[in-house]
């Protein structure tokens, strides 16, 4: 089984002069963004130096490592030395909050910690993984060695001539490669276990599916998708943001860096699509280098796909694959097709469409239950046009959450007549009569009451094209013993301009004409919905019915 290592010493062959990581770096005498780089060679020689480094100091084969560096050259360094060295490292979103962060590490009980100074000051505050780990190492540590305790990054590498090869561990197809940590959208983040196999299988797609050659410069602005760059034999330019806080981006800087380095792929979150497209439009920029733009963490609505897409020369698409951290991707649909024909359905009430299933991947959608299922059966699968939950059937699927056995058997459902497994989405959704698939929303926030069961996106599509209106979520309320559903509200930032009397009558005249809407009667104003930070767009629907339930009615 080979490591997924092996892409960077494969493009370190073919290209060995041409950049791999480009990354901002503050700003020069003139104020211009600053960057740094390394070619694909010198990337390939640093993580066999620091990927020795790291095994001499006892990271090594099978020790899962925690690393909180943000995008960089150590980053990128640090992630393909881990993978060469046969580490595990342990990957946690720091936006998903400190309760969350400290029970992921708790859960992932690393053996060692690779951060900057911030990091290893919260460690130690905030006792993160204390009783497991043992070997701490600083990134561009400034602090005296007595207030961390370990070794830095450099002091490492001074150890080690630069120059030597390094042979990179073999796995067996099984063996951990890294954990990834979900973003918690519907519960505290679960860490996903990713082996070379699947890391394999995700890269091979990935390239496919979408066309992706070596040689083309990719904006990354997320950082676990910044490691396909270099793998894809795609140079890495990591633009001036806070990959954390990719809401509060400045559009400029992106678009900067697309022309700068005639950016040809991109990925961003739909916040983060949104706001370049804004941007954008009001100052009429276009941007003919970019070949597609990708963007996944939560549906894309409509307008903020036309906005982006009219940015790009005609042929060029903004793709929205859909799939999770435990299996990405698993469908995907272009901007093309829809906004030429789906969005009309999705403002009728019938969901997001999320495209066909990739190649090689099996999905089914299946009756829904809260229930584990311990065997598949093809009497759980639903037909056509009913909605059910989307379970998936994938070589670059994961088998198993670590540390937590009784989360990884409510998700997976064994098949031993055909072999291997299907994993439970947790999303719902249904085929129609072509074979694509629709989303309509997280199974754990359909709105059940006596006379019936709301989804959630069928339900916010029906309202979110309402003028003034950002988004829109739908969620239960509990009110004298029974489930009433609520529509709660969050306005564009110059909607003030219209009162919220006439924006509720006229949210009302929209429900009303639709059968999927019309018993939704309570509409409720929320300043600005709590979302999830690593894409700033999955909407926390279990925190607002919290609010919800306490307004007036």
């Amino acid at each position: 089984m080979p490591n997924i290592a092996a892409h960077l010493a494969e493009m370190a062959q073919l290209q060995p002069s041409r950049p791999a990581v480009i990354c901002a770096r503050g700003r020069d005498a003139q104020g211009a963004v600053a960057y740094q780089q390394l070619s694909f060679r010198e990337l390939e020689e640093a993580s066999n130096q620091l990927a020795r480094a790291l095994d001499g100091a006892g990271i090594r084969r099978g020790v899962r490592t925690a690393l909180m560096v943000p995008p960089s050259l150590d980053f990128f360094i640090l992630t393909f030395a881990l993978f060469k060295a046969g580490a595990v490292p342990v990957l946690i979103d720091p936006g998903i909050g400190i309760r969350s962060l400290k029970a992921c590490l708790a859960d992932a009980q690393p053996e060692a910690f690779i951060g900057v100074p911030k990091a290893h000051a919260a460690r130690i505050a905030l006792g993160w993984a204390r009783n497991s780990i043992r070997i701490n190492v600083a990134v561009d540590a400034k602090w005296s060695r007595w207030f961390w305790g370990g070794q830095t990054l450099s002091e490492l590498c001074e150890r080690i001539p630069a120059g030597q090869p390094f042979a990179s561990i073999e796995p067996s197809p099984d063996e951990t490669a890294a954990i990834l940590f979900t973003s918690g959208g519907t519960g505290v983040p679960k860490g996903a276990v990713y082996t070379h196999e699947i890391f394999g299988a995700q890269v091979a797609l990935i390239r496919s599916l979408y066309g992706i050659e070596a040689g083309e410069m990719d904006l990354a602005t997320f950082p676990l998708f910044a490691l396909f760059g270099p793998a894809l034999g795609m140079t890495a330019v990591v633009p001036e943001m806070d990959a954390s806080r990719p809401a509060s981006a400045d559009p400029a800087n992106i678009v900067d860096a697309i022309e700068k380095f005639g950016i040809t792929n991109m990925f961003g979150s739909p916040a983060l699509i949104d706001r370049v497209g804004r941007h954008g439009e009001a100052r009429g920029i276009k941007l003919p280098s970019l070949r597609r733009a990708i963007s996944a963490g939560a549906p894309m609505p409509a307008r903020v796909l036309a906005r982006f897409a009219a940015m790009l020369n005609p042929g060029a698409q903004v793709f929205t694959p859909y799939g999770a951290t435990e299996c990405l991707p698993v469908a995907s649909i272009g901007s093309d097709e829809v906004l030429g024909e789906t969005r009309q359905r999705t403002e009728q009430g019938a969901g997001v469409c999320i495209g066909r299933p990739v190649p090689g991947l099996v999905a089914k959608v299946i009756r829904i239950t809260d229930e584990a299922i311990a065997l598949w059966d093809e009497a759980l699968e639903l037909p056509a046009g009913e909605i059910g939950e989307i379970a998936v059937k994938a070589a670059h699927a994961t088998q198993a959450y670590f540390n937590l056995p009784a989360a990884s058997t409510l998700a997976k459902i064994q098949d031993p007549a055909t072999g291997g497994f299907y994993h439970r989405m947790g999303d719902v959704g249904y085929f129609d009569n072509s074979g694509r698939l629709w989303f309509c929303g997280r199974k754990a926030h359909r709105v059940v009451t006596p006379q019936g069961t709301w989804f959630t996106i069928p339900c916010e599509g029906v309202f979110n094209g309402s003028p003034g209106v950002l988004r829109t979520a739908l969620v239960g309320v509990e009110r004298n013993g029974a489930t009433e559903p609520v529509l709660c509200v969050e306005l564009e930032a110059g909607a003030g301009s219209r009162s919220r009397q006439a924006i509720r009558a006229q949210l009302r005249e929209r429900g009303a004409r639709n059968e999927l809407t019309r018993r939704i009667e309570t509409i409720l104003f929320h300043p600005a919905f709590p979302v999830d930070v690593r894409h700033n767009a999955k909407i926390f629907r279990d925190r607002l019915a919290v609010w919800a339930s306490r307004q007036p009615r």
